[in-house]
């Protein structure tokens, strides 16, 4: 019997105009479906006009520019629906689906939803929810005490995943795709025997407790940075008062 990190995979990245979930706009995406270990993937992609300007600080990391994107853009409406039709595709087929920090672009993804489609992520998976893959958090709980950062570009090096053309968001949803697999390789003996939605939920867990650590060594440093412990998608904000 095949494995899951064997098997059929798809995967999700987002390039964005900053790092704020609840401001800040998607300026490209990428889905990557690949039906076993080693076949040619299937890639979509998609290049949105945001209606914002592009910080430069963001156009240093991915390199797109205003320009750029006022040429050849969509406008965010149809592309939104389209990632979230793509993505409920992937949910109904069962197919998991790897999201490298996915509390980032799940929630991202939703927040566009929301300011251009009057919906939600959650709204688009109601028959099939998603089965999630977070690089950063299995690597995270497999090799907790690894030191060194954990960025994607990190991983890569560390699992001998090549990643060509790093911020792109093909590239980056195809090497986060493949450092799952190798993840599932390394750490066959304590994977394999689990199911991508009994996966997913332990993930939940893995990442609460990670968030909890990384809060702590936050409070003993003098920060007042917050964590957030939601995964994969973060909850909405308050209503103001």
């Amino acid at each position: 019997m095949t494995c899951w990190y064997e098997g059929p995979l798809a995967a999700f990245d987002t390039e964005t105009t900053g790092v704020d979930v609840e401001t800040d706009r998607i300026v490209s995406a990428a889905v990557v479906v690949q039906d076993a270990a080693g076949t040619r993937p299937r890639v979509s992609r998609w290049l949105v006009n945001p209606g914002v300007p592009v910080p430069a600080g963001a156009t240093a990391v991915h390199g797109l520019t205003d320009e750029h994107l006022q040429r050849n853009g969509r406008w965010p409406a149809p592309v939104m629906f389209e990632i979230a039709e793509t993505l409920a595709e992937q949910a109904a087929a069962g197919r998991p689906l790897v999201v490298m920090n996915a509390p980032f672009d799940l929630t991202v993804l939703d927040r566009e939803l929301r300011r251009h489609r009057a919906s939600s992520l959650d709204r688009w998976l109601d028959s099939s929810p998603l089965l999630v893959l977070d690089p950063r958090v299995l690597d995270k709980h497999l090799d907790r005490y690894r030191k060194g950062r954990r960025t994607l570009t990190d991983l890569c090096e560390h699992y001998g995943v090549t990643l060509d053309g790093a911020h792109d968001a093909a590239a980056d949803a195809q090497a986060a795709l493949d450092v799952v697999r190798a993840v599932g390789r390394r750490f066959a003996a304590r994977l394999e025997r689990l199911e991508p939605p009994e996966l997913h939920s332990l993930q939940a867990v893995w990442h609460a407790a990670q968030a909890r650590g990384l809060q702590a060594w936050f409070a003993r440093s003098g920060s007042e940075e917050s964590v957030d412990p939601a995964w994969p998608l973060r909850p909405d904000l308050p209503a103001a008062a």
